[in-house]
């Protein structure tokens, strides 16, 4: 029998996995998605104009095909799947860190998106969903008379 080294830091790191994989996969809240786990969760970057929002989701080796996006009650929901390759006989994996399977990931919208105007454009592994404004109009103020 061996004796083996004990790294502390190897263990923190396997611990700090553990709670990643446990706490990292968001539900869906809405709908038919209600019951569904993620398996990843993709980077996004938000961002706002004058004119629009714009939401930059980082989806690399996902299919076009694989991507839906949908609205609904004012929940926009980014979905799909990315598919893990065929595993040959051949290679041996040292490490695996991206992550396969399934990935949903929701934002409530705020209330001045035109929902009719949505679009969504994927190219290059990058899902841009751009949220137009619409006018937004200021709240009149008017005099209450107490009787």
């Amino acid at each position: 029998m061996s004796l083996v080294k004990w790294d502390p830091f190897r263990e923190l790191e396997e611990v700090s996995d553990r709670l990643n994989r446990l706490f990292g996969r968001p539900l869906a809240r809405r709908g038919e998605e209600a019951m569904a786990v993620a398996d990843w969760a993709p980077a996004v970057d938000i961002s706002e104009t004058d004119a629009a929002y714009l939401i930059k989701a980082e989806l690399p080796e996902v299919n076009k095909d694989d991507v839906k996006v949908s609205l609904e009650g004012g929940m926009l929901t980014l979905q799909g799947e990315r598919r893990q390759e065929k595993e040959e006989k051949d290679t041996r994996y040292h490490r695996i860190e991206r992550a396969y399977g399934s990935f949903l990931r929701s934002f409530q919208l705020p209330d001045n998106v035109d929902p009719a105007k949505v679009a969504a454009e994927f190219k290059d592994g990058v899902l841009a969903v751009t949220l137009p404004k619409t006018e937004r109009s200021e709240p009149k103020t008017r005099r209450i008379e107490v009787s």
